[in-house]
């Protein structure tokens, strides 16, 4: 495994369970609608969710490894990349090449579903490839778009995209459905960035703990959270979510003793570093609990 580091280490292994999890969430929304779909999609679907992460992670390392921020930052076991390519500085390129391949995995499937089921699905996926190969290089520049982008991608677009593919049309369900894992998935890297500050600074990032500093980005990270719980709320009230996606609050118990320790120790990164931990289990178990509501419901 470790000769074997430098091609396993840019795909981020262990953080790929979250992208089957958004998609699960896209899943029972579906099944929710209409019942019965098909499992040659689903597996298709999984496939090209878990290729886009893996694309998004591994041009990232390449990206971070290239303009010598590997070098500079402050790694944690939830942020600053795996630091494999440092290790193996020849290997760079398997990380790119890595990267492309998985991008075009994306693209042919995302061609597929196009064919099956119509244009309509096209800018959700040209979005998806565009947020993919642009945040790290670009998307990271602009403080607003990188707060927004990672919650797009594994919120909005692999959501109501899984949706759209299972049941052919978009829907109020969906979108409600994938307001959870937006502001989730955007709060779980604005506070990942918060270790990587002054390392992100020195090569042209301007990221939200950057632009408005950690205590602004604290409360932003509390904000975030409250508005996933109202998604679940407001979707149930209105009758776009059933009732049982209500156990997706449930997870309220986790989120507010990390809200409170992001606030309390946000300038002190040893500190934070377990509510970070805390943090990432608490972007998997909110869109699995909201999944088995709508399995249920």
């Amino acid at each position: 495994m470790e000769r074997m580091d430098y091609l396993l280490g840019p795909m981020r292994i262990p953080f790929l369970v979250l992208a089957p999890i958004c998609v699960l969430l896209g899943i029972g929304s579906a099944i929710w609608k209409v019942g019965e779909v098909s499992i040659l999609h689903l597996i298709l679907i999984f496939i090209g969710a878990l290729a886009a992460h893996i694309s998004v992670n591994a041009l990232n390392e390449y990206d971070d490894f290239k303009s010598g921020l590997d070098f500079k930052t402050r790694r944690t076991p939830f942020s600053g990349g795996s630091g494999s390519l440092p290790k193996s500085p020849d290997k760079a390129h398997v990380a790119l090449a890595v990267g492309f391949i998985t991008l075009a995995v994306v693209g042919l499937i995302g061609l597929y579903f196009v064919y099956i089921r119509g244009w309509a699905l096209l800018p959700l996926g040209l979005l998806g490839l565009v947020i993919v190969y642009t945040y790290t290089r670009f998307l990271t520049r602009n403080p607003l778009l990188c707060l927004v982008a990672p919650g797009m991608g594994f919120g909005v677009l692999m959501v109501m995209g899984t949706d759209f593919v299972l049941t052919g049309e978009y829907s109020i369900t969906a979108f409600f459905a994938s307001l959870v894992p937006f502001f989730l998935v955007s709060d779980l890297l604005l506070l990942n960035q918060f270790p990587d500050v002054e390392a992100d600074r020195t090569i042209g990032r301007r990221h939200f703990p950057i632009a408005a500093g950690r205590k602004a980005s604290s409360y932003l990270y509390g904000i975030f959270l409250i508005l996933a719980y109202l998604s679940i709320l407001i979707g149930v009230y209105l009758g776009y979510l059933p009732h049982f996606t209500l156990i997706g609050m449930l997870s309220l118990t986790l989120a507010i003793p990390v809200a409170i320790g992001v606030v309390r120790h946000r300038e002190n990164i040893e500190k934070l570093t377990p509510f970070m931990g805390m943090n990432v289990i608490l972007n998997l178990i909110t869109p699995a609990l909201v999944s088995v509501g709508f399995l249920i419901g």
